[in-house]
C-alpha cells in the first residue's frame, strides 16, 4: 500500500509526460486602419471562456496555454468598431497569428464578423504533419480513428506510416497515450463526434514526442461551450435488407452527444457515446452458429472543464471502451464455435490543471490511470487441449476447439507536466519530465499444431506451446528540452531538442542451459540454472529542424532526428517464468534485456503556395531502423533425438531501411471544391517481416536470411485523391480514391503442401508482387435547418463504390485466397449505409 501511495504522489507531483502537450499559441498585432499605428490596450477576448489579454505598447498581443481547437475572438477598444474573428484555428505546438485593423468610429456600432483563415504555409512547423478539424471528420467516409489515418500521404491501408510497422505509431488523446503496451496498437475506441482536431505527424516530430518510430497521432477532444447542444445519430447498412440484398454487415451504429454550460464562461460539460453492433462481412456463416450481433462495441468520453480563474483551468475526463466479438477464419467456417470468444475493456481517468503564471510562462500538470483488459476464451479450467481435427484433405477444421485462453491486464499510472516559456516574440522554450508506473499481468495458455510453410498441419509432430504467465511492475520515465527560435519575424525557424528516456523492467531473466540428466541418457534437457537481473534501458534522442523562406510564398524544410520505441512487454516477459508444461514444449521465450528499437530519420522538402488557396509540397525522406526485434531459435545438441524442439528467444537483430518521395497538392478555403492529391514513391527493405519470423523459418527448415528484401507492407506507388464538393441543392459530397501498386509476397510453389515443387530452388522472401489495388469511398449529405439552432442531416456512406476485388495476400503458388479460395484474401467488398443526424 505504501508503494502505491508513494508512486501516486511521485506521479502527481514530479511526474510528467514526454509524449506531448495539447496547447498552441495565439498572437497578433492590432493597428488602426486609418493611421496604421499600433493600438495600445485593445481588449482581446476568447468567447465562451475566461481567457483573454490586451495589446502592449506596440499593439502586439499574445495568449499562450490555449488548448488546440477552434475559437471565436472578440477584439474591441474605445473609439473603434469591435470585431469578432470567427473560426480561429489553434493547432498543437504551433503559432496562430492574426493581423487586425480596427476602424475608428465616433458612435457605437455593431461588431463586424470576420472569418479567420490560417496561412497555407505554417512557417514554424519544421516537420511533416497533417490535421483535420471536427467539421472535416464529419464529412469523411470513415468510421474509426484507424480509418482516418489511412487517408494521409505515405500511409498504407493497415496503418504503416512511411515504411514503418503499424505498431510503431503512438496514439495520444488529449496529450496522453492510449496504447496497448502488451500486444501493441491503440487500446481504446473513441467516438468520432468527440474529435475537435485530428493530427498526424509522419516526420520530424519534436523531442516532446516519445516512444514512437514512425508516427504520432494526436487527437484533441471537444469540450462544452456556453450553449447547450445535443447530437443524436443513427446509421445502418441494412435498412432495406432482404434476400435480394446481401451487401451489408448487419451493421448499426448509434451516437449520442451532449454539451453545454453548468456555469456560464466558467464550468462546462461534454459527453459523447457510441454503440456499434454488426455481424461483420461473414454474417452468412456466423448465422449458423451464433445469435446476432457477434460484434458489439460501446465507447464514450465525458469531460468537465472549470476555469477557476482566467489563469487557472481544471479538467476532469473519463474515456471508456467495451468490446466483445468473435474471430472468423475461413478454414474454420464449418466449426466457428471452436474459435474462442474475445473481449476488451478499457477505462482512462484523467485530472489536469493548466496554469498561466505570466504572459510568457505557463505549465500543465496531469495525472491519469489507464486500465486495459483483454480476454480470449471463457474458462481456463475447461480448456480442451485435444488437437482439433481437419477433414481428410487437411483443409477445413471440422471438429474440436482452438487451445487458446488468455487474460491480460494492464494498469498504467501516468503523470504529465509540460512547461512552456516564451521570453520574447521569437523564442519558445519547452521542457518536461516523465514517470510511468505499470502493473502488467498476463496469463496465456496456447497450443498450436506445427505447420509446413505452405500451411499444412503436421499431425505427427508435437504441439508448440506458446503459454506464459507473468506479473511485473516495470516503470519508465523521461525528460526533454525543446527550443524553437524564429531568427526574425517571418524568417527562418530553428528547432532543437533533446530527449532522455529510461525503462526499468523490474524483473529477472532465467538463464537456461541444456544438460544431460542424471540417468545417464544421451539426450539433453533444458534447465534453469539461475536468474540474472534485467538491465535498465536508456535512450538519448537528439532532434533538430529548420524551416527557411526561399521566397515569401516558398519554404524550405529540413529535419533530422533519432527516434525510439521500447519493446512491448510481451516481448520482455513471455515464457520467462518456469512453469509446468503440458502436451508440448515451450518454444518462445521473452527477453527482459531487449534494447529499444531505434530509427534515424531525416527529410528535406519544399512547400510552395501556388495561390492563396493552393499549396504544393515535395518531401524526400529516408529512415534507418536499428535493433528491430526478431526471434532466434536455439537448438541443443541432439535436440531432435530428444524430441526437444528447442526454444526461440526475442532478440535485437533485424534492421530495415525506408526512403521515399512525397508529393502533395492541396486546395483549402474553398467552399465549393477543396481537397488534395498525394503521390508517394517509396521503398521499404529489411531482413524481418515480423517478430516471430526467425522462429518460423527455423520450424520450416529455411535459413535465416541477412540480406535485405522488400518487406510485406512495401508499397512502391501510392496515389490518393480526396475531393470535398458542394453540389446543387446544398448537397455535400466527399470522395476519396486510393490506388497503390501491389505489395510483396513469397512465391515458392508446392504441389502437395508439404514440399517445394522445386527442391533446388532457393527460398527468397517476398520475391513476387500482388496486383495493384484501387478503391473509391464516398459520403454525401444534405442538411435541413430549423431555425438558428436545430438541424437534421441525412447522409449516405458508400465503401468500395465499384466493388473492386483488392487482394490482401496470396499463397506460395501465387493463388489469391490459396487452395480454399479464401475470400478474406480480399479487402472488404462494397457496403452502403444510410444515416440520420439530428443536432440542436
Amino acid at each position: 500500500m505504501r508503494f502505491w501511495l508513494l508512486s501516486f504522489v511521485l506521479t502527481f507531483f514530479i511526474s510528467v509526460l514526454s509524449f506531448a502537450g495539447i496547447d498552441g499559441i495565439l498572437e497578433g498585432r492590432v493597428l488602426s486602419k486609418e493611421t496604421k499605428e499600433p493600438l495600445i490596450g485593445v481588449s482581446i477576448s476568447i468567447l465562451g471562456t475566461t481567457q483573454g489579454t490586451a495589446t502592449d505598447i506596440d499593439g502586439n498581443f499574445h495568449i499562450n496555454n490555449l488548448e488546440a481547437g477552434t475559437y471565436d475572438l472578440r477584439i474591441s477598444n474605445i473609439g473603434y468598431q469591435p470585431m469578432v474573428y470567427k473560426a480561429v484555428v489553434v493547432r498543437i505546438g504551433l503559432r496562430t497569428r492574426l493581423s487586425v485593423e480596427l476602424v475608428p468610429t465616433a458612435v457605437e456600432l455593431a461588431e463586424v464578423e470576420v472569418t479567420a483563415e490560417r496561412p497555407l504555409i505554417e512557417k514554424d512547423n519544421t516537420g511533416t504533419s497533417y490535421s483535420i478539424g471536427s467539421s472535416q471528420v464529419d464529412r469523411l467516409p470513415v468510421r474509426s480513428v484507424q480509418d482516418i489515418i489511412t487517408l494521409f500521404p505515405s500511409v498504407t491501408a493497415e496503418g504503416n506510416i512511411r515504411g514503418g510497422k503499424s505498431t510503431e505509431v503512438v496514439f495520444l488523446v488529449d496529450g496522453l497515450p492510449m496504447q496497448d503496451v502488451i500486444g501493441g496498437g491503440v487500446g481504446t475506441t473513441l467516438p468520432k463526434s468527440s474529435i475537435t482536431e485530428f493530427s498526424i505527424q509522419s516526420g520530424g516530430f519534436e523531442a516532446e514526442y516519445g516512444n514512437a518510430l514512425s508516427g504520432v497521432v494526436n487527437i484533441i477532444t471537444r469540450r462544452g461551450s456556453n450553449r447547450h447542444s445535443l447530437v443524436a445519430r443513427v446509421e445502418k447498412d441494412n435498412w432495406l435488407a432482404g434476400g435480394w440484398d446481401v451487401q451489408h454487415n448487419k451493421s448499426t451504429e448509434t451516437e449520442f452527444t451532449l454539451a453545454g454550460p453548468i456555469m456560464k464562461d466558467n464550468l462546462h460539460y461534454f459527453t459523447a457515446n457510441t454503440f456499434q453492433m454488426n455481424d461483420t462481412r461473414w454474417w452468412q456463416d456466423f448465422d449458423k452458429f451464433f445469435k446476432s450481433p457477434v460484434y458489439k462495441d460501446i465507447s464514450g468520453i465525458s469531460k468537465i472543464d472549470y476555469s477557476l480563474t482566467p489563469r487557472i483551468h481544471l479538467t476532469a475526463q473519463n474515456v471508456y471502451s467495451l468490446r466483445t466479438w468473435r474471430d472468423y477464419e475461413f478454414s474454420w467456417r464449418f466449426n466457428l464455435n471452436g474459435l474462442p470468444p474475445r473481449s476488451r475493456s478499457s477505462y482512462r481517468t484523467t485530472a489536469t490543471i493548466s496554469h498561466t503564471l505570466t504572459n510568457s510562462l505557463h505549465y500543465s500538470l496531469s495525472a491519469s490511470h489507464y486500465y486495459l483488459r483483454s480476454t480470449i476464451g471463457k474458462d481456463k479450467s475447461s480448456l480442451d487441449l485435444t488437437p482439433y481435427e481437419y477433414d481428410i484433405f487437411l483443409q477445413y477444421v471440422v471438429k474440436g476447439n482452438r487451445s487458446w485462453w488468455s487474460d491480460t491486464k494492464q494498469n498504467i499510472y501516468t503523470g504529465k507536466l509540460d512547461v512552456v516559456y516564451q521570453p520574447n516574440a521569437n523564442n519558445v522554450f519547452k521542457a518536461g519530465i516523465e514517470f510511468n508506473q505499470y502493473d502488467i499481468f498476463s496469463d496465456v495458455v496456447k497450443y498450436e499444431p506445427q505447420k509446413t510453410y505452405f500451411g499444412k498441419i503436421m499431425p505427427d509432430e508435437p504441439l508448440l506451446n506458446y503459454s506464459s504467465a507473468y506479473h511485473y511492475f516495470p516503470r519508465s520515465g523521461s525528460a526533454y528540452l525543446q527550443e524553437k527560435l524564429e531568427v526574425e519575424k517571418d524568417g527562418a525557424v530553428v528547432n532543437i531538442g533533446f530527449r532522455w528516456d529510461f525503462l526499468d523492467p523490474s524483473s529477472e531473466r532465467p538463464v537456461v542451459e541444456y544438460v544431460k540428466p542424471d540417468t545417464g541418457s544421451d539426450t539433453y534437457q533444458s534447465k534453469v540454472t539461475h536468474f540474472a537481473k534485467a538491465s535498465l534501458k536508456q535512450q538519448v534522442s537528439p532532434r533538430m529542424g529548420l524551416s527557411f523562406p526561399l521566397m515569401w510564398d516558398m519554404l524550405l524544410v529540413m529535419n533530422y532526428g533519432h527516434y525510439f520505441q521500447f519493446p512491448l512487454f510481451d516481448y520482455l516477459y513471455s515464457g520467462i517464468n518456469p512453469q509446468q508444461l503440458r502436451n508440448g514444449v515451450n518454444v518462445l521465450v521473452g527477453n527482459p534485456d531487449l534494447k529499444p528499437e531505434r530509427t534515424h530519420a531525416w527529410e528535406i522538402g519544399v512547400k510552395y503556395g501556388i495561390d492563396e488557396k493552393t499549396l504544393l509540397s515535395v518531401i524526400y525522406f529516408k529512415k534507418e531502423f536499428i535493433d528491430q526485434i526478431d526471434s532466434k531459435t536455439f537448438l541443443p545438441s541432439k535436440a531432435r533425438a530428444a524430441g526437444d524442439y528447442g526454444y526461440a528467444e526475442y532478440i535485437n537483430n533485424a534492421f530495415a531501411t525506408a526512403e521515399g518521395l512525397e508529393f502533395v497538392l492541396s486546395r483549402h478555403r474553398d467552399e465549393h471544391l477543396s481537397g488534395s492529391i498525394s503521390y508517394s514513391l517509396m521503398r521499404t527493405e529489411g531482413v524481418s517481416d515480423y517478430v516471430n519470423q526467425g522462429l518460423n523459418l527455423s520450424q520450416w527448415g529455411f535459413p535465416v536470411l541477412n540480406e535485405p528484401y522488400p518487406l510485406s507492407w512495401d508499397q512502391l506507388h501510392t496515389l490518393k485523391v480526396a475531393a470535398d464538393a458542394k453540389l446543387p441543392w446544398d448537397i455535400i459530397c466527399n470522395v476519396i480514391w486510393t490506388y497503390n501498386s501491389g505489395r510483396p509476397y513469397t512465391y515458392f510453389p508446392t504441389k502437395d503442401g508439404f514440399t517445394a515443387e522445386d527442391t533446388t530452388r532457393a527460398f527468397l522472401p517476398n520475391n513476387a508482387r500482388l496486383p495493384s489495388n484501387s478503391v473509391v469511398n464516398m459520403k454525401f449529405s444534405k442538411k435541413f435547418s430549423f431555425g438558428d439552432f436545430s438541424s437534421l442531416q441525412i447522409y449516405g456512406d458508400v465503401r468500395n463504390l465499384f466493388n473492386d476485388k483488392n487482394a490482401k495476400w496470396a499463397d506460395a503458388n501465387g493463388r489469391i485466397g490459396g487452395q480454399l479460395n479464401d475470400p478474406s484474401a480480399y479487402y472488404d467488398p462494397r457496403r452502403f449505409s444510410i444515416g440520420v443526424r439530428y443536432e440542436r
